[in-house]
């Protein structure tokens, strides 16, 4: 999968005419560069520059103790050094002489800005008196292509990741009942996760996220012991770590009060209106699409259905992270700063993740799954079509 991304990462450059792509660390145990993930899978101890050409060379300018390491994980022309990185590094600048080097910042993409302040402060005194210094910008188009271009190979392993998830959200529905904390959700998760072998995609305090009932803690939060009524709506937010690929999918259930044969009516239309925005949503979708038009096209639905807009964005890329390359279909935002212009590309997968507030119920919320194709997108995990129905038991 390294290699495969490295030759990925050369196209890019050739088809953004950046001529180097200089990725410069430390230490990465301890001050990761997210980039790392796509194009070294180890840890380096020495400063290091993983160099990539738009020619095609493949250059690792490592510490002497890293040079194995680094041979054994990925595909470079590695150079070892021992006393210090600089003459390695000005030589090789010297031979490639390249008019554009792109570096790991970003006030945009978290995943983009790798580079520390302080490795950036020794790259500008080894460059000091060298022109290369002027010739230095932002990786952030390079990065964005290359985690949101999902090659076929990591789709299969998103796959399975969903495939997973959603056995265990079945699971759940077999098991879950009124008077049930949800505390006791998540460690029924936590069971089958561990039973199966799987890890969380994210902070396992908060993965399963569970919430129930009108009071619930809201999202991001860790589960509590409060307790599962009748009446109330609840909602799980999981994913898991497959192949070193996650998922992230949330389900809502329904737990019917005593003498009910169906759900009340507010909760059934709240569970459509998101189910529909989510359908529009996706029928939107295509490359070239800037992503606040897709988040509005939900949003619209919602609000004009009455409902108070959700407070934050439509959806985020999926891949090695639950939170996974630049481009958001979010609205204009002063925190999104430039991501709601952000455009959706083929091979990008989205979740899309509206919710709204059922009063005197709960939340409700489904969060599903796309990959964006050349003429539009398509569903990877299996739509909820309809509430959860969890029946009432005297």
């Amino acid at each position: 999968m390294i290699n495969e991304k490295l030759n990925q990462a050369v196209r890019i450059l050739k088809e953004k005419k950046v001529d180097l792509w200089l990725n410069f660390v430390r230490e990465t145990s301890s001050s990761p560069d997210p980039v790392l993930d796509l194009i070294l899978g180890t840890h380096v101890v020495w400063s290091s520059a993983f160099c990539l050409t738009r020619q095609g060379e493949k250059i690792a300018l490592v510490g002497s103790l890293d040079v194995q390491n680094v041979k054994d994980h990925a595909d470079y022309e590695v150079v070892g050094y021992v006393d210090s990185i600089k003459p390695s590094l000005l030589k090789l600048l010297d031979r490639l002489n390249p008019k554009r080097i792109a570096i790991n910042y970003s006030t945009n993409d978290v995943t983009a800005d790798g580079l520390s302040h302080g490795m950036y402060l020794i790259l500008m005194e080894y460059l000091k008196e060298t022109d290369f210094a002027d010739r230095l910008e932002s990786s952030e188009m390079i990065i964005s292509a290359l985690r949101g271009r999902k090659s076929k190979t990591e789709i299969e392993y998103i796959q399975g990741a969903i495939r997973e998830t959603l056995l265990i959200f079945n699971a759940v529905t077999a098991v879950v009942r009124p008077g049930m904390t949800e505390f006791e959700v998540a460690d029924f998760i936590k069971n089958q996760m561990k039973d199966k072998g799987l890890e969380p995609a994210w902070d396992p305090d908060q993965c399963p996220a569970v919430f129930t009932g009108p009071d619930s803690a809201g999202a991001h939060a860790m589960p509590t012991g409060r307790k599962i009524e009748p009446g109330h709506i609840m909602n799980i937010d999981f994913g898991v770590r497959y192949k070193d690929y996650v998922s992230d999918l949330q389900r809502t259930w329904y737990f019917m009060r005593e003498g009910e044969i169906a759900p009340p009516e507010a909760v059934q239309r709240g569970f459509q209106v998101i189910r529909d925005s989510i359908k529009k949503a996706a029928d939107c979708m295509k490359p070239g699409v800037e992503g606040r038009k897709v988040d509005e096209v939900a949003r619209k639905h919602i609000t004009d259905a009455g409902y108070t807009e959700y407070p934050h964005a439509l959806g985020h890329q999926v891949g090695r992270k639950a939170h996974d390359g630049s481009t958001l279909l979010c609205p204009q935002w002063e925190r999104y700063g430039k991501l709601p212009f952000s455009k959706v590309e083929a091979g990008q997968v989205f979740t899309l993740e509206p919710r709204l507030t059922v009063p005197g119920h709960g939340v409700a919320t489904i969060e599903e799954i796309v990959v964006v194709n050349n003429d539009g997108c398509e569903f990877l995990s299996d739509p909820q079509e309809e509430l959860y129905l969890i029946a009432f038991e005297a």
